[in-house]
């Protein structure tokens, strides 16, 4: 009980590190980090608004577009304090409660991008294989049971998780490899089999990121071998196009995810500064491209976000009313 009591007071800080060997560049590394975080923070809040005040928005599609939106926004907002404090201010220190708070919310949100892009995926599967259905099967209560299936879901894996951490005694002042707290990382300094907790969270993420993109594979060989029977090429392009978005999106969420898990786990010898920048991207590059690529590739939210521009802009509705006249 003494070795818990010492651990966790004064000598379980952390030490965070952004870029390890790029001490010198931070300052410059910085700009191009604060814009992305500008550009996340600023892109899904404006998404969020829109579907939230266009009545023409709030659709199945669109509403699940919106949980990403969040998902990602608290992915940012988790992230980008202690990563600005480390490129800006050299605050490296991070408490054990504060780490794992911040820890919790992470994977939280990860995980709850998962799902959501799951739910898409069944979206798109029922828009394409089953249109007749599709009104009658997602309906705003339905789109309500998935929400709650999602947070209940991620509470139930979570939730043990946490506690199992809480009770673990971890090595003060150990240098973690990235500005931000991650499980692979830090369960590598604890006091306990690292092995067991680190199979452990290889096995909860594999379960549930493996079996969400396990159920987005499967739903996209139904979609393809439903557009595949369409004899006109029309529709199958029509079809195929209403995929790219929500494609690109588990693209950019899966395949850093995937890289830095295996990256911490399995390759030993990899440097800090690989998992450093896969770090970054696999947190960034889904909050900052998601946006850009629904807003380029929906009409509907683009014309809805330029409306909403338009009419902030210096030419009200006065000014076009009394240019009709």
């Amino acid at each position: 009980m003494s070795t818990f009591n010492n651990t966790t007071s004064s000598s379980s800080v952390f030490l965070l590190t952004a870029f390890p060997g790029l001490e010198l560049a931070h300052a410059w590394i910085s700009i191009p980090v604060c814009c992305l975080y500008t550009t996340a923070l600023l892109g899904n809040s404006m998404i969020l608004f829109v579907i939230a005040s266009e009545r023409r928005l709030h659709k199945p599609m669109y509403y699940f577009f919106s949980m990403l939106s969040a998902a990602d926004l608290g992915l940012t907002i988790t992230t980008f304090p202690t990563v600005l404090g480390v490129l800006w201010f050299h605050a490296r220190e991070i408490s054990f409660k504060a780490c794992l708070v911040q820890m919790f919310f992470i994977h939280g949100f990860s995980f709850l991008e998962s799902s959501v892009l799951v739910a898409m995926a069944f979206d798109r599967f029922m828009a394409i294989c089953n249109p007749l259905k599709y009104a009658t099967v997602l309906t705003d209560m339905m789109i309500v049971v998935i929400g709650l299936i999602i947070c209940i879901r991620l509470l139930i894996f979570l939730l043990p998780l946490g506690l199992a951490l809480k009770s673990l005694s971890f090595h003060g002042g150990q240098e973690l490899s990235h500005p931000f707290c991650y499980h692979p990382d830090i369960i590598k300094f604890t006091y306990s089999n690292p092995r067991v907790t680190s199979f452990w969270g290889m096995f909860l993420q594999l379960y549930l990121t493996g079996t969400d993109l396990l159920f987005i594979i499967s739903s996209y060989v139904l979609i393809l071998h439903t557009v595949l029977s369409t004899v006109a090429p029309k529709k199958q392009h029509k079809a195929l196009n209403t995929c790219v978005c929500h494609i690109c999106a588990v693209t950019t969420f899966y395949v850093p995810m995937i890289s830095l898990s295996l990256a911490h786990r399995l390759f030993n010898a990899t440097p800090r500064v690989v998992c450093s920048i896969l770090a970054n991207i696999y947190l960034l590059l889904p909050p900052v491209l998601n946006p850009i690529i629904y807003s380029l590739k929906t009409k509907t939210i683009r014309q809805a976000m330029l409306q909403l521009l338009q009419s902030k802009g210096p030419q009200g509705p006065n000014v076009r009313g009394l240019r009709g006249r």
